[in-house]
């Protein structure tokens, strides 16, 4: 088991796995285009059997070296559940099952020690963005509130109901023709309307956005103190281990040279 374990942790099978994965994005990627499929439809298909009976191997393997404790690790679980989704059977009418073969491509997630450590690091951000969108869902109800009543009766396609305003007011938060495609017409009935949406955008693009960013780059920080932490404690330890091996091994020249002088 050992043995195995140190296998499938070594770097080398870790390249390859990453290698594999790569390769059957790109092969998933091509069988979407008519030409590659006509030409190497037989070999692409292929790839695709060869990549998933990898990932099958290398599941069966993690789960023979860790037995029970394979279940402890998240990403030994997500990389479970991906290859269970993709083994589903992809007959006729299986559109959509085979379109989340995919999904293998999110492996990359879990076997890129730095895409692990930004998926770690949302997950730790969680707690703080749910209170910033909360903020978030608050001013923009407030806002589809106001912008309803102030201009769904000129607007009715964008703002005749609070559903339309979030809609309209989210295209606005995301800059997306903001400018001349909804404020600009809007000022021609309601020439300060640019107050309201000025300060919406404010409110929400410049400031309350900003906070998710900084909840997650706060987030990132709080996972590479803790990281390092962990690594100083292990080379602690190494040196602990290390400093009575070389007081024992002295001890023991010591003794041999103490016996070499009374003989």
């Amino acid at each position: 088991m050992t043995k195995l374990r140190t296998l499938i942790e070594s770097n080398t099978f870790q390249r390859f796995i990453i290698a594999v994965i790569v390769i059957n994005a790109i092969t998933l990627g091509l069988e979407t285009s008519s030409a590659a499929m006509a030409r190497f439809g037989g070999v692409l298909m292929a790839l695709d059997r060869i990549a998933l009976a990898i990932f099958v191997i290398e599941i069966a393997l993690k789960l023979i070296a860790y037995r029970h404790r394979f279940f402890c690790s998240g990403w030994n679980v997500f990389d479970f559940s991906i290859v269970a989704i993709t083994l589903a059977p992809t007959g006729e009418g299986m559109a959509v099952l085979r379109a989340l073969r995919i999904l293998r491509a999110l492996r990359l997630v879990s076997v890129v020690p730095s895409m692990r450590k930004v998926v770690n690091a949302l997950l730790r951000a969680i707690p703080g963005m749910t209170s910033v969108l909360t903020l978030l869902l608050l001013v923009f109800y407030v806002s589809s509130v106001m912008s309803t009543k102030l201009f769904g009766a000129a607007f009715p396609e964008w703002f005749g109901s609070i559903g339309a305003s979030f809609y309209t007011l989210f295209q606005v938060m995301t800059l997306e023709s903001w400018s001349m495609g909804i404020v600009r017409p809007v000022m021609e009935v309601h020439p300060q309307a640019w107050i309201f949406f000025i300060l919406f955008i404010l409110l929400t693009t410049f400031a309350v956005l900003n906070l998710f960013i900084a909840i997650v780059v706060d987030a990132m920080t709080v996972v590479e103190h803790k990281e390092g932490e962990e690594t100083r404690d292990l080379v602690t330890v190494d040196h602990g281990e290390l400093m009575r091996e070389m007081r024992a091994l002295r001890a023991e020249i010591a003794a041999l040279r103490a016996r070499s002088t009374a003989d």
